[in-house]
């Protein structure tokens, strides 16, 4: 993705204005005292935030310009909807809005399909979420939530770790000025550990040490998966002898690992 590029989507951005909190007010009295026109230099004037906040989302491999098209519709949202009366700064409302759009359109391209209940079940507990943050100024329980849509909290959980957005295992999380730490290198493999390697080595050294007849019984027993009965059918010995011997086996081998 590159973001530091100066044209996006045929808009030079070296170029674009910056307005002024007082012209901007001005520009917002027009709009709503019913001057259309105003809207599509309030729109340019303010592209400056959509190119800032598609840059949290560089590491996502999308390009530029389909983000910068989102967080435009983001913005003009943001534009239609803002309130005067609110005494907040246009971007203070705005970067929320463009964000959202940016991440509803990452959500639904997605190769990961969520389906769309569980999806409407996890941006309602979202707005519950905030709804309840609002009015008792703390975090809300799962419980509480669960409450207030009349759902089971295990539906709830279910839906939010599905809208959860996939990061790639070479993300960085750390970065001390030195080589950075993956998200792979906080990951362990108990199927690959060096402790399981030497294991291995090792159970293999001790099977050189036993007869032709000993290897041939553990190997259809734990390499295989077969019976005692079944190996003693094959080899065409009794069931009694199969165990003996498998028990002797595994005696030498300890003698090795």
């Amino acid at each position: 993705m590159i973001i530091n590029k100066v044209e996006i989507c045929g808009v030079n951005t070296s170029k674009l204005p910056v307005l002024s909190a007082a012209k901007m007010r001005e520009l917002f009295i027009e709009l709503q005292a019913g001057n259309t026109e105003i809207r599509e230099q309030l729109i340019y004037s303010n592209l400056r935030l959509v190119l800032s906040v598609i840059q949290r989302f560089s590491n996502r491999g999308e390009y530029a310009d389909d983000l910068f098209q989102v967080g435009c519709i983001g913005l003009m949202k943001a534009i239609d909807n803002f309130d005067l009366g609110q005494n907040v700064k246009f971007s203070t409302y705005a970067v929320p809005m463009i964000i959202g759009e940016i991440r509803r359109y990452l959500r639904d391209n997605n190769p990961i399909r969520v389906s769309r209940s569980m999806r409407d079940i996890a941006y309602k507990a979202l707005q519950i979420r905030d709804s309840l943050i609002n009015k008792y100024s703390r975090e809300p329980s799962i419980n509480e939530i669960a409450k207030e849509l009349q759902i089971e909290p295990e539906e709830i959980v279910f839906a939010l770790d599905a809208i959860q957005e996939p990061i790639s295992l070479f993300e960085p999380i750390y970065h001390d000025g030195g080589d950075p730490i993956f998200v792979m290198d906080q990951i362990s493999d108990e199927k690959n550990l060096d402790l399981s390697w030497l294991e291995g080595i090792a159970i293999k050294e001790a099977l050189r040490k036993l007869s032709d007849r000993e290897k041939h019984i553990l190997t259809l027993r734990f390499f295989e998966g077969k019976t005692q009965m079944e190996v003693a059918e094959e080899i065409g010995i009794s069931q009694a002898q199969v165990s003996r011997l498998e028990k002797a086996a595994l005696g030498h081998m300890k003698k090795y690992v």
